[in-house]
């Protein structure tokens, strides 16, 4: 597979495939990193394509920066990834995992098609959910600004702040999901009502999680790629 590293500006990247005008974006999901593109790219490229993926802050080759994965920092930087983009190939698509695939939509015009894994498709949800595994009413979070968690996740005032101030922006290309039944973050009303309004077109592997990982499950999220690229 041919591949080329590089920097988009300070943000690290990978580019897989022989030129071409068309190309996916691959954006990662929490604790990846830009190499993940790689079987993707195995399905893509043979049909003419090229794979693009980049390291999100904090994330991948950016692990010793000192930065911290956030809303504010992802956004710019994919702008500008975007505009990397428009300048060099005539389209792109976009193959997205989690909170990869909502950095996405916050940040990126529409895209000409898009395949999202486990995406967080509600991030205020999101938090809400994760401040009632803690404990956490939104009062003492205004109160306090960061709370850790014994789950590992820091909640964060700014955060939601700023979710709730930027939303999402709205597409209306393509849009396929792959979604585990077992996915304790997302939760089935959520994906299925996107679905419904977006007019996406909803996969569901009922033993996948929200991380799909176990052979069974890389090979059903294998073959939902190759038959949807």
């Amino acid at each position: 597979m041919e591949s080329r590293q590089f920097f988009i500006g300070d943000i690290p990247a990978l580019l897989y495939g022989a030129p071409s005008d068309r190309v996916w974006l691959f954006l990662h999901g929490q604790q990846g990193r830009k190499e993940e593109a790689l079987p993707f790219a195995y399905a893509a490229c043979p049909r003419g394509a090229q794979v693009l993926a980049v390291d999100l802050p904090g994330h991948g080759a950016r692990r010793e920066r000192g930065e911290d994965l956030t809303p504010w920092a992802a956004e710019p930087e994919l702008r500008a990834v975007q505009a990397y983009l428009d300048a060099r190939w005539r389209s792109f698509s976009l193959r997205a995992n989690s909170i990869g695939a909502y950095f996405a939509m916050l940040a990126l015009d529409e895209p000409d098609r898009a395949l999202l894994v486990s995406p967080v498709l509600d991030m205020e949800g999101l938090i809400r959910t994760m401040m009632g595994w803690a404990g956490v009413t939104e009062e003492r979070l205004r109160r306090e600004g960061e709370i850790p968690t014994s789950f590992g996740e820091t909640l964060s005032w700014d955060y939601l702040c700023y979710v709730r101030s930027h939303p999402v922006r709205p597409w209306r290309c393509p849009v396929e999901i792959l979604w585990g039944g077992q996915d304790h973050l997302i939760a089935r009303e959520t994906v299925e009502a996107f679905a419904d309004r977006q007019g996406a077109r909803l996969t569901v592997v009922e033993e996948g999680e929200h991380w799909f990982h176990t052979p069974e499950q890389l090979e059903a999220l294998r073959r939902w790629e190759s038959e949807r690229v």
